[in-house]
């Protein structure tokens, strides 16, 4: 019974969390109509910086105490690649087709893992793999624009896999906070070069989006680690294709957007082949 318990509450966390990263990419969304890609990704390090803040004082310089600094500024650099692609995609996909494509990390983590750590790859895991981008292709338009885009929200979606699999290698000897705390940090300083020829003073209503987004991709994180922290990701790692309806629903209230039957088919695919790749680490 309790452990039932724990389930539904971790899978509380974590629908409360995708919710919270799709609130993100609404807020994304609004703001890129009048700010430029490379500012809405400085913003969202700088109030992710800021937030973690009182943390690390609270920690002092043991935070940062680390041998692993080549693997942080690998997972730093791979992250903020993500990031600027996957604003990028938000800005000009629709808000469901881009949370779609941002669900198959979870299908390529298992290919950089098995190129990286040397893990290997189980044939339920190539057949998922293969599923979830058979997926893929269905939601990709046959017009270079709207193409390049998801071409771009897919980019977005292996360096994340990277990220995370870099993140994998340093969980065995360093602790969250200083992953978190040398990520915000380094995306901050990546974040803040091209604001040299780029940057645009926010305007009152630009800077309420963004410290919005900084606080829902901030408590989104939260609530998936709390998520993850009371029941297994086996047991609670589909919730997170709900971002996909969270989305949508978005994506319809506020753009008025309609997807069309390649996009049912293609989310059904790509979240039948997670579910394969949840069930492969049960076995």
């Amino acid at each position: 019974m309790r452990n039932n318990q724990s389930i539904v509450r971790g899978a509380f966390f974590i629908v409360a969390s995708e919710f919270s990263f799709a609130l993100g990419a609404a807020l994304v969304k609004l703001v890129s109509e009048s700010f430029p890609n490379e500012s809405i990704v400085f913003f969202r390090n700088f109030f992710g910086l800021l937030i973690l803040a009182p943390l690390l004082f609270r920690g002092g310089t043991k935070t940062l105490q680390t041998d692993c600094l080549p693997i942080h500024l690998v997972r730093s650099g791979f992250g903020i690649g993500a990031m600027y692609c996957f604003f990028y995609a938000i800005a000009n996909l629709s808000l469901g087709n881009t949370m779609l494509i941002k669900s198959t990390i979870p299908l390529i983590i298992p290919f950089v893992s098995g190129i990286w750590l040397h893990e290997k790859i189980s044939q339920r895991i190539i057949f998922a793999g293969v599923l979830g981008f058979l997926g893929v292709f269905l939601i990709l338009k046959p017009d270079g624009d709207t193409n390049w885009a998801s071409l771009v929200a897919l980019l977005s979606s292996v360096l994340a896999a990277i990220a995370f699999v870099a993140v994998r290698k340093l969980s065995a000897t360093e602790p969250t906070l200083r992953i978190i705390s040398f990520f915000s940090i380094f995306g901050l300083f990546i974040s803040a070069i091209p604001l040299i020829w780029t940057w645009k003073t926010p305007t009152v209503r630009q800077f309420l989006l963004l410290m919005g987004l900084g606080l829902a991709t901030t408590l989104g994180q939260f609530l998936l680690t709390r998520g993850y922290q009371n029941a297994p990701a086996a047991s609670v790692g589909i919730f997170t294709y709900t971002s996909v309806i969270f989305g949508t629903f978005l994506g319809w209230l506020f753009w008025s957007e309609l997807l069309d039957m390649n996009y049912f088919f293609g989310a059904v695919l790509i979240v039948l082949a997670g579910s394969i790749v949840l069930r492969s680490k049960i076995k």
